[in-house]
């Protein structure tokens, strides 16, 4: 029953990434010919540069969560680190957002560390901090392209996004609000949520003492969440969109963390309605719009299926290694 109901999970996701990708077609007359010939004719050199910034994410992103792990005191062989993390990004792919990616490579490493508080936390740790740069970046170009951008749409979804990061850090740092939700938790037949709560909490709050990492985590965070829009802008210039790079700055935080939402299929259809949406208000037209956000798209894609080939390589490797009978 229970893997029915993944199935169906999963089923649901890619129809509503179908409808979305439907609708976002008929409702802007968007001639899918058209599309396919913006995307035929991009310029190879612009891709390239704007590819070359997908890899150094995952690198920095990988970088970023080993220093959570080793923080926490979980030592792995390398090789299975690399491992569970590109079945992260395989697999973020297909589930809902880059949230199911990281519920894979948690799982993944549970397996073979059995420590499942700690590594949950590092995972969500790392999720945390990638929000927290991804503040950092638009904060600042929020008001440096505020002359440019006069749009209250934009400047709410800034506020609602830095809104979200405040109450999940008061919730996770400000004993008043903790201690109070644990009280209300307290009722009968919540105390598995309860104590869910207070070992993340608990596994947390560890972190604390390790500053140097967490400023060197936070500065990670802030280089990957710089470098996406930086490929997006290039991805731009290869369709001949020519706006300043500020816009993307702005833009692509906003789309980047409404994304985390799990409603479609890793983003797909939620995030090229987003692209439609927010950088028409730069003046670019539906249609290349939406061509950045697929060419963007492919580039996820394409590094997920090095991610994937990566996982599956290793995966008969990793079992007989965990299977292995101990030592005499």
């Amino acid at each position: 029953m229970l893997k029915f109901k993944k199935v169906l999970s999963v089923l649901l996701r890619i129809v509503i990434s179908a409808v979305l990708l439907f609708v976002l077609f008929k409702f802007n007359k968007i001639d899918f010919s058209a599309l396919m010939n913006d995307i035929k004719d991009a310029n190879r050199i612009f891709l390239a540069v704007g590819f070359i910034f997908i890899p150094l994410v995952n690198i920095l992103g990988f970088l970023r969560w080993k220093m959570l792990l080793k923080s926490a005191g979980i030592i792995i062989p390398l090789k299975k680190l690399i491992s569970a993390f590109c079945g992260g990004i395989f697999f973020s792919i297909f589930l809902p957002s880059t949230i199911g990616g990281d519920l894979v490579k948690a799982v993944d490493l549970v397996s073979h560390t059995q420590k499942a508080k700690q590594v949950i936390a590092t995972v969500f740790l790392d999720r945390l901090s990638g929000y927290i740069g991804l503040v950092l970046v638009v904060l600042p170009a929020i008001m440096l392209g505020g002359p440019l951008i006069e749009d209250k749409i934009v400047y709410f979804s800034v506020a609602i996004i830095v809104i979200m990061l405040i109450i999940v850090l008061l919730l996770l740092f400000n004993s008043f609000i903790y201690n109070r939700i644990t009280r209300f938790l307290s009722v009968p037949g919540a105390g598995k949520i309860r104590e869910a709560i207070k070992d993340m909490h608990r596994e947390i709050h560890v972190f604390r003492n390790h500053k140097k990492m967490i400023v060197a985590n936070l500065s990670l965070s802030l280089l990957i969440q710089a470098l996406f829009p930086v490929s997006a802008y290039f991805v731009g210039l290869s369709l001949g969109v020519r706006i300043d790079l500020i816009y993307f700055l702005i833009f692509l935080p906003i789309i980047g963390a409404i994304t985390l939402l799990p409603v479609s299929m890793g983003g797909l259809g939620l995030r090229e309605g987003l692209y439609v949406v927010y950088f028409a208000k730069a003046g670019v037209i539906k249609q290349l719009a939406l061509a950045m956000s697929l060419l963007s798209f492919s580039f996820i894609v394409f590094s997920g299926a090095i991610g994937g080939i990566i996982y599956v390589l290793t995966v008969h490797h990793r079992r007989l290694q965990h299977n292995q009978p101990p030592a005499v």
